[in-house]
């Protein structure tokens, strides 16, 4: 009777260690666009139209880095939309389409700065001529964190869009917004019509205000910036070697061609002394760690346990 109650508790604990195994996964994938280092952090991307015009407007593109400590590095951001109808960029200051695309179909001399559906924006750099500059603008795409640096927690572009909406009703908004910093892990939610922006001259004497106002706001996202961590620990006991192991290297291995995830030589112990018999340090890296990462293999382990 003992030994059958000690089975079926054992039996009842790997139903329950299973279920958990699962919980997890899912809650996994459902943490895109969080950031467990600042939750409350965010960029905000607002999108000011300032003036309409005979076939479209004249916009400010400002992002504004509202994380604490998250910095946009060299070789800055790189900010990408898809446009809603058949828009081009005719001219830009403070910032510059990555690819001119297609302008086959305007003819005459001058033609548009991007004909392309989804542009991709970068920053000005440092020096450029202050008659293509902007406020906020021409810092090669880094920008501090707000509360680190806030007056250079901002970067800004101006653009005349054409072939687009001439009043609040015609206009409409980019879509499928993207923001690289240079790589990934931001991802960006749809573009929502806000109360218009308001601007103080500087001699805070006048107020003025946008026309219309769109505003995007962007998540950072570990798990989305990196898929496959750069080192992975197994705190599990699963005891198979068909447990399935790190898909990229771990902890620093060179990851070659010929002998991929190999850390230091075979004929070598798994933890050297750092330093060379010449005594200075290679910096090759020292450390192999195996059968590390997932326990998604629950029968891997358990070959004689029935569900």
């Amino acid at each position: 009777m003992d030994l059958f109650l000690a089975n079926l508790f054992s039996s009842f604990t790997r139903i329950l260690l299973l279920l958990f195994l699962l919980h997890a996964s899912f809650s996994f994938i459902s943490t895109d666009g969080y950031d467990a280092f600042d939750p409350t952090g965010n960029i905000t991307i607002k999108w000011d139209i300032k003036t309409w015009n005979a076939d479209g407007y004249v916009a400010v593109v400002t992002i504004f880095n509202f994380y604490k400590y998250r910095h946009i590095e060299s070789p800055g951001w790189q900010l990408g939309w898809t446009w809603a109808k058949k828009e081009v960029i005719w001219n830009m200051m403070g910032g510059q389409a990555t690819e001119q695309g297609d302008c086959s179909r305007f003819k005459g001399t001058i033609i548009p700065h991007c004909c392309n559906r989804k542009p991709t924006i970068v920053d000005l750099m440092p020096g450029t001529p202050y008659n293509q500059q902007v406020a906020n603008c021409c810092r090669g795409g880094v920008i501090s964190s707000w509360v680190q640096d806030p007056a250079n927690a901002v970067s800004s572009f101006q653009l005349t869009v054409s072939q687009a909406g001439t009043n609040n009703t015609t206009a409409r908004a980019p879509q499928n917004f993207t923001l690289n910093t240079p790589g990934p892990g931001y991802t960006c939610g749809p573009a929502r019509t806000v109360n218009p922006s308001k601007f103080v001259s500087d001699d805070k004497r006048r107020v003025t205000q946008a026309l219309m106002t769109w505003n995007i706001t962007c998540m950072y996202s570990q798990f989305l910036a990196q898929k496959t961590p750069t080192c992975c620990v197994s705190l599990s006991s699963f005891y198979s070697k068909s447990i399935v192991s790190c898909p990229t290297c771990a902890c620093g291995c060179q990851n070659s061609i010929t002998q991929p995830g190999i850390c230091v030589e075979s004929e070598s112990p798994n933890v050297p002394s750092a330093l060379s018999r010449s005594g200075k340090n290679s910096h090759t890296p020292l450390v192999q760690l195996e059968s590390c990462c997932s326990a998604s293999k629950l029968r891997a382990s358990y070959p004689d346990f029935q569900l």
